[in-house]
């Protein structure tokens, strides 16, 4: 029941998704989508495996490389796999020829194209049964409780 999606818009959501990724204090998820998507692509064969390139951020100070995709007009890197190093060519060092143009689109617009290309259903979180905070320094009000006018008690 899939229906079709324009791979410009699934290129333009990918750009979006991985530019967010590069700044998200916690970007593991928006990796993730990112991966199964080019992950599809390619077993679709509508995504190239261009080449190997080394990152540009080493992990522990070892150099890696990465896998540079390329998804209609855009270019991605994504893990390698043990059989992409004996397939396919190292370019060496990233290479700045490889640009992807510059693309408007929100976050929540590109996730939602990718979930539903990807068939990847978000955890709703359970609503939590409303609890009211209360402060361990809370002290009730004692308003209304109080004698009025108060009498006086002498302590002689």
């Amino acid at each position: 029941m899939e229906q079709s999606i324009d791979l410009p818009e699934l290129a333009k959501a990918l750009y979006t998704i991985n530019r967010h990724a590069k700044t998200a204090p916690e970007p593991q998820h928006l990796y993730y989508i990112k991966k199964e998507a080019i992950n599809k692509l390619l077993e679709e064969s509508k995504a190239k495996k261009v080449g190997l390139h080394f990152s540009d951020h080493p992990k522990f100070s070892n150099q890696h490389s990465t896998l540079l995709v390329k998804v209609d007009d855009y270019y991605f890197h994504i893990p390698p796999t043990k059989d992409d190093f004996k397939e396919l060519e190292h370019l060496g060092s990233l290479d700045q020829n490889y640009r992807n143009p510059q693309t408007k689109m929100s976050l929540s617009k590109a996730k939602k194209i990718i979930y539903n290309y990807i068939n990847y259903k978000p955890e709703r979180k359970q609503p939590s049964t409303k609890r009211r905070y209360v402060s361990s320094y809370y002290t009730p009000s004692s308003l209304g409780k109080m004698e009025w006018p108060p009498t006086r008690k002498s302590h002689r």
